[in-house]
């Protein structure tokens, strides 16, 4: 197909339409393993994953085996998990610690710096054999934000504190449910396929259009158990949340809270036993970041993109959830919780409950989510070339703020995929 004419982006004709092919062609995808994940900043991991000395997790990071970890001198290191020697994974293992990683195929072995440690035989090398210039690989690009670890396949991308540009206020918002300022990813991981293209996944974890539609088990669930959830007008969240644009393809939808958030919004289905903690947790933000902005950390929930493929969701708990491409019609999910370092039991109970709850594949919530891509998938994949475009146009004829239901967020999107995948020169991310 035609580079211009994945989207149609037409503000004066008040329209904007994908066209579904980027959705199912597998040469599309081949293309954004280059022009999109190669060319952002993509997240790693969190620092409390590997907190002391010679810590460390393996994953994939933008499709490539990693080794995310610390060295023996504390300093935070990701490593191509490859060996220099003929590729084979260095690392086998899921996480642990050690001082170094052998390569179980010849024996070459590195220090948990990367550098190239030990060679069985090394006197049967030629003098040119310069071991100095055989360590682990690293990605050219590796720096943090608030205890988030990213790194980028670009060696000219911009700072990362400038790439994540208005989204840096909403992890900071995060952040600041700690006392201490730091978080915690809590042990254990979900991880789940989704036979569907990994861009819908994008659109679905902040479109609010379809909560009522989608999931309406688990708002009689809500209800059931005491929670208001009356939506003062048909399907909509009328001055009960926003989606914003927060620069370089980041969006977020930032909703009024009415399903109870650990940090400080108790609801019945806690239990009586939360109570207490909650209000104090209230108590203590009002006291240190004042009220206005204690209201925003205690009373809002977030559903924030980090383009391109990671979502953190602030609502009935914090959720980190990536996502990555294994074919044009499959994806690989994983999901951590995340939460204060410092909170109590009964605070970490709440949270992880409402984790697997709402968030959790076997939940009431991500179960429907998962149907829903599945049958877009299918029903794009059986029908493209008789309805080749979505129509993505809601809220877009309003001057001014729009509506969480509104698709501004899902636009802005879009806009950055698409100037990334024509090569368009607005593509490069915002240093301003």
């Amino acid at each position: 197909m035609m580079r211009d004419a994945f989207i149609v982006d037409d503000a004066a004709g008040r329209d904007f339409r994908l066209n579904r092919r980027v959705l199912v062609e597998p040469a599309i995808l081949e293309a954004e393993r280059k022009r999109v994940f190669d060319r952002s900043w993509i997240y790693v991991g969190h620092e409390s994953e590997i907190p002391d000395p010679g810590d460390f997790v393996t994953r994939k990071v933008a499709g490539r085996p990693v080794i995310f970890c610390r060295d023996s001198a504390g300093s935070v290191r990701l490593f191509l998990n490859t060996c220099r020697h003929r590729g084979a994974r260095v690392c086998r293992e899921r996480r642990g610690n050690s001082n170094r990683f052998y390569c179980f195929y010849h024996g070459w072995s590195y220090a948990n710096d990367g550098s190239l440690a030990a060679v069985p035989g090394a006197d049967a090398y030629p003098d040119t054999f310069d071991r100095s210039l055989l360590g682990l690989m690293a990605p050219p690009r590796l720096d943090s934000y608030r205890g988030f670890w990213f790194a980028s396949f670009d060696k000219a991308i911009c700072e990362l504190h400038a790439y994540l540009a208005g989204a840096r206020d909403y992890i900071d918002l995060v952040v600041e449910q700690s006392a201490s300022g730091s978080l915690t990813v809590v042990s254990g991981v979900q991880e789940y396929d989704i036979r569907a293209n990994w861009k819908l996944l994008v659109e679905n974890s902040f479109d609010d259009y379809h909560l009522h539609s989608t999931h309406s088990t688990w708002l009689e669930y809500m209800k059931d158990s005491g929670v208001d959830v009356t939506v003062p007008k048909g399907l909509l969240l009328p001055k009960r949340g926003v989606g914003k644009d927060l620069g370089n393809g980041h969006a977020v939808i930032d909703n009024l809270n009415f399903r109870g958030r650990p940090v400080a919004a108790w609801i019945p289905v806690y239990g009586d036993e939360a109570k207490p903690a909650i209000t104090a947790a209230k108590t203590e933000l009002v006291a240190r970041l004042g009220p206005e902005r204690a209201e925003r950390v205690a009373n809002t929930n977030r559903n924030l993109l980090v383009f391109p493929n990671l979502m953190i969701n602030d609502g009935s708990s914090v959720t980190i959830r990536t996502f990555w491409p294994a074919t044009a019609d499959r994806m690989e999910v994983t999901a951590w919780a995340v939460g204060p370092v410092e909170e109590s039991p009964v605070m970490r109970k709440v949270r992880l409950d409402s984790f697997l709850t709402f968030y959790g594949p076997g939940g009431l919530a991500t179960p429907d989510d998962v149907e829903a891509l599945e049958q877009v998938q299918e029903g794009v994949g059986a029908t493209v070339d008789e309805v080749p475009w979505s129509v993505m146009t809601r809220g877009i004829s309003k001057a001014g703020e729009q509506l969480n239901s509104d698709e501004l967020h899902l636009r802005t999107f879009w806009r950055r995929w698409n100037a990334l995948m024509t090569e368009d020169a607005a593509a490069r991310p915002d240093a301003g």
